[in-house]
């Protein structure tokens, strides 16, 4: 019996919770899906305390995508079994490659789950990230590559009380969801009735949310193909590039994000063009975690989450699923302003070789 044999009967002899029972997660839903309508959005980081439910849409999301497959990567995983490994004796002696499929190669049309992210090595963070955005995993060794097909939903979680990622890699994430403990008695309350519910009777519980789980697959099947005939106008563009200069972003990704996340919303619910409205619904996802305050500089580490401006939420109106988290930071505690000082001509020449102490 092969891994994925294993992964299916495991996945058979412990249900996954229905996507369309998740309760209080519209943001997270959303997310997840214009992921899995394009994949070349690169991924969702999803931040949370423990028992948000972070896990549990993980599954829940796979079980929607043509090939029902969930991939875990483990924190100890090394980089041979997540990109995979090519023989070069076998090219030496036979000049033929000979390669052994990774991870990466299995996730194909499926989720890859990462939980705890932020305690992975920078490494296999950034060969995750290269894949997740360009749908192809290369390998190579001593001169020898080899190329295929990795187009997955990348799912990364973590507990912000345990690290952050370093933000030249939290950049790389396509969306990203803050989750917040509730504090909703009656959202809790439906909450618990519901995981009460599957744990009792998990076949009658998924009996019952049957249909809507095929009316998500069905959309985001049409969604995938609406895809390719959507398109941008200018007051589109303009509108993203006004959003990302507002935030302060580094560089262009933040644009081609958010260009891609309205217009897999557009696909969503089969719209005959992409709008502004579309991109002020999926905006917030694509900064909270980019966006940086006026006069920070890049290498800060401003763009980690909780340390955006609190004067630019964006707007966001009913979607199904809808985007609601806010951002929201605060500002440098204890921060003084330069001080102008004296300055003291000094005559003559140091010399170059006088080491600083």
């Amino acid at each position: 019996m092969n891994a994925a044999t294993n992964a299916r009967s495991g996945a058979a002899q412990r249900p996954a919770f229905p996507f369309a029972a998740l309760i209080g997660q519209t943001a997270l839903q959303q997310a997840l899906l214009l992921a899995a309508i394009d994949p070349g959005i690169g991924g969702v980081l999803v931040s949370g305390p423990r028992g948000t439910a972070k896990s549990t849409a993980a599954r829940a999301l796979a079980e929607l995508l043509p090939e029902g497959q969930l991939v875990n990567l483990p924190l100890g995983a090394s980089e041979d079994r997540l990109i995979g490994t090519l023989d070069i004796e076998t090219v030496l002696r036979d000049r033929s490659v000979r390669f052994s499929p990774g991870l990466l190669a299995k996730a194909h049309r499926g989720v890859l789950y990462v939980d705890e992210v932020n305690l992975l090595p920078d490494a296999l963070v950034d060969a995750l990230l290269d894949a997740a955005a360009s749908g192809v995993n290369t390998v190579e060794r001593d001169g020898v590559s080899h190329s295929h097909e990795a187009s997955f939903v990348l799912i990364g979680t973590m507990n912000p009380e345990e690290g952050e990622l370093r933000p030249q890699l939290i950049d790389r994430f396509g969306l990203m969801v803050q989750l917040q403990n509730c504090f909703e008695p009656r959202v809790r309350e439906q909450i618990v009735k519901a995981r009460l519910a599957f744990d009792l009777d998990p076949a009658g519980f998924r009996a019952g949310h049957a249909q809507q789980q095929a009316q998500y697959v069905q959309r985001i099947r049409a969604a995938r193909e609406a895809l390719p005939q959507l398109s941008f106008d200018d007051a589109v563009h303009a509108h993203v590039s006004t959003l990302c200069i507002d935030a302060a972003v580094d560089g262009l990704r933040a644009d081609l994000v958010m260009l891609r996340a309205a217009r897999a919303l557009a696909a969503w619910e089969l719209a005959d063009a992409v709008t502004t409205q579309h991109v002020d619904r999926v905006a917030e996802a694509v900064l909270v975690h980019r966006r940086r305050e006026q006069g920070e500089s890049s290498t800060s580490g401003s763009s980690a989450p909780g340390r955006q401006a609190e004067s630019r939420n964006l707007p966001s109106g009913p979607v199904e699923p809808s985007l609601q988290n806010a951002g929201s930071g605060e500002g440098d505690w204890g921060y003084l302003p330069p001080q102008a000082a004296a300055t003291t001509r000094v005559k003559g020449v140091i010399p170059l070789d006088v080491k600083k102490r």
